[in-house]
Parts: structure tokens; sequence; C-alpha cells
């Protein structure tokens, strides 16, 4: 087994990973999530979105619903991303079996990555109408960090 030494360094309070395994150095920011507590929530959305808040969040909840039989509703939480990003994931640890029709995807996640699945397909979505530079961002902002994520291979293979 070879040896690839990673190293963190924390630059400007920014943590980043350097990997020295192939002899070049590569730097990847790490991205972290903070759920947002009951007393945030309420400027949470239109902080992000602005007045099309409320729209994302509904979508959300009715993308979820769409890809997932296992989904009846429920407390979603909230998370902001460090680097500006957000996304909004059901409560409980139940996993949900997803079937993506338009890919073929068909697994089994947390309700994290759930959430995050939604939140990524419905900012694709919304980009593309009225003005979504903010969903643009936010989809970006989302994607930067489900590379970071414990389940990224199937996130990333139900948004192919």
């Amino acid at each position: 087994m070879r040896f690839r030494p990673l190293f963190l360094i924390n630059i400007f309070l920014t943590e980043v990973v350097m990997d020295c395994s192939n002899g070049n150095a590569v730097v990847e920011r790490v991205v972290r999530a903070q759920r947002v507590g009951e007393a945030g929530r309420i400027d949470c959305l239109p902080r992000h979105f602005g007045v099309m808040g409320i729209v994302a969040e509904h979508a959300t909840y009715g993308t979820l619903a769409r890809l997932s039989e296992n989904y009846r509703g429920g407390y979603w939480h909230y998370y902001e991303l460090d680097n500006g990003g957000f996304y909004m994931a059901p409560d409980g640890d139940k996993p949900y079996l997803m079937i993506v029709e338009g890919n073929g995807y068909e697994g089994i996640v947390s309700p994290d990555a759930a959430g995050i699945i939604a939140c990524a397909m419905v900012y694709s979505h919304l980009s593309f109408r009225w003005d979504g530079a903010q969903f643009v961002r936010a989809f970006h902002q989302l994607r930067e960090f489900i590379f970071m994520h414990g389940e990224h291979t199937d996130i990333l293979q139900a948004l192919d």
C-alpha cells in the first residue's frame, strides 16, 4: 500500500487539504455545513433567496416527494455552508429510496443526502426561471459541498 500524505493547513481561517501523493500539490477547500438554529430559521430563506425562498422551499418538498415514495412530509433542518451556500434536509434517520427516472439512478440514501439531492435539483431548475442568478450561485456552492459529503457518489449519480 502506497503512503498518501495529507496535510491540513489553516489559512485565513479556511481549512484546505493538500494532497502531495503524486508529486503535485493539489489544494482543495473544505466546505463545512452548520445546522441553523430555531432562532435563525425565520431569516434564513430570505437571506439566501430573497422573495424566491418560499418557492425554493416548496419546490424542494415536492421534488423529494416525486423522487422518494418514502417521503411523507415532516420537519426539515436548514443548513448553511461556510462558502455561503444553503441546503435543507428532512429530519430523522430513516433512509430514503431515491428513484430518478430521468437518469436511471436508484439508491438508498440518508435524509441528509436526500435533501441535498432535492435542493440541487430545485436550484438547477429555478436557475432557468425568472432572474436565476441566486440559484446558479446556490447550486455551485452546494455542489462544492457535495464533494465533501460522505455520500457524494450517490448524490452525484442521482444528479447526473
